[in-house]
């Protein structure tokens, strides 16, 4: 007579599927099924609490997006140090009539929101809403990526495996807070709504602006310049003091006597064009004078990109919480001027 074998539960089968594949999982995911590789995300979330019915309806009919494996395989490596292309021109394009009439416009309307964001995040609404205008338009281009397609591909894509698994998870319990499918689409490489959050930043920062309940920061103005006002103040943004001001440089300036000689460890190509820290007061004994109010004990660093006899600024530590965001130069010195412009 057969015994019968006790019957495995679907958390028991579950958790054997993620073992057997895990045991032999190769460096690359891709090196096997597409399929199996999914099976394995789905025990992982089980493991982690997401509901069955939200890794039921977020894994459906999921097969690779040939499109981002190729959109993520051309981002560029390590640039050469054969030089930079000119500021002066990227903020033409990005720092426009397309951009400030409309964050004009947004932050007038906001006025009474970006008012009490301020006041309890520190962060003033002008930035904010530059934040907004760079990522998407201020809302009108948000990305129609299915997220979950996106990056499933990208995590069984395997070359940067562990990052983009960690975002599958996160953004099935993004899916678990009562999000659609359909709702959560975004850029190919898993950024989503009007801040272009990736989910893990969503489930850490993301805020519920206006009292109702949830952080929607796909169609709510209030959530969205919240959770971008708690981003800020995560990264360290201090209150009171401006991104950076323009500064006027003496001519002849040897600005090779000033360059720092510390190496970040995140981006360091971006913040090697910056100088040593030096106090307001220090660099006007140099010669440097900032051309709007800083307070003589700021600390600040010299920026002048384009090279001798172009626009120079002075960045306080504020610039480096806008380089949190987007490691950039050309991003970050546009985000600081459009706001500028914004309250000009």
């Amino acid at each position: 007579m057969k015994v019968k074998r006790p019957m495995l539960t679907r958390l028991s089968k579950s958790i054997a599927i993620a073992a057997a594949i895990f045991v032999a999982q190769p460096a690359y995911a891709q090196d096997m099924s597409f399929d199996a590789y999914v099976q394995l995300l789905m025990a992982k979330a089980r493991a982690q609490g997401v509901s069955e019915g939200t890794i039921t309806r977020m894994t459906a009919g999921l097969q690779p997006n040939r499109r981002v494996i190729e959109l993520d395989q051309a981002q560029p490596g390590s640039p050469t140090r054969s030089g930079y292309p000119p500021l002066s021109d990227y903020i033409a394009r990005h720092v426009d009539q397309a951009r400030i009439g409309p964050g004009r416009r947004e932050y007038a309307s906001a006025r009474s929101t970006l008012g009490a964001i301020e006041r309890e995040y520190g962060v003033p609404g002008e930035i904010l809403i530059a934040i907004w205008g760079h990522e998407t338009a201020y809302g009108n281009v948000r990305g129609g990526f299915d997220l979950s397609q996106a990056l499933a591909t990208l995590a069984w894509e395997g070359r940067r495996r562990d990052l983009f698994e960690g975002e599958f998870l996160a953004l099935l319990k993004v899916a678990d807070r009562g999000f659609s499918r359909s709702e959560l689409q975004g850029s190919w490489a898993g950024a989503f709504g009007n801040p272009q959050f990736l989910p893990s930043v969503y489930l850490r920062l993301a805020t519920d602006g206006d009292g109702d309940g949830t952080a929607n920061i796909f169609t709510n103005r209030a959530d969205t310049l919240a959770s971008i006002a708690n981003y800020f103040r995560d990264a360290g943004w201090r209150t009171g003091q401006p991104w950076g001001v323009s500064a006027s440089v003496p001519r002849g300036f040897d600005i090779a006597s000033v360059s720092t000689e510390l190496v970040a460890p995140i981006c360091p190509r971006v913040h090697e064009r910056h100088s040593q820290f030096k106090s307001v007061a220090e660099w006007r004994e140099l010669g440097v004078q900032p051309l709007r109010p800083l307070g003589e004990t700021t600390m600040a660093s010299l920026f002048q990109p384009d090279g001798p006899g172009s626009p120079a600024w002075l960045l306080t530590s504020n610039y480096r919480v806008i380089l949190e965001y987007n490691c950039s130069n050309y991003y970050a010195m546009s985000v600081g001027l459009l706001a500028d412009e914004i309250t000009r």
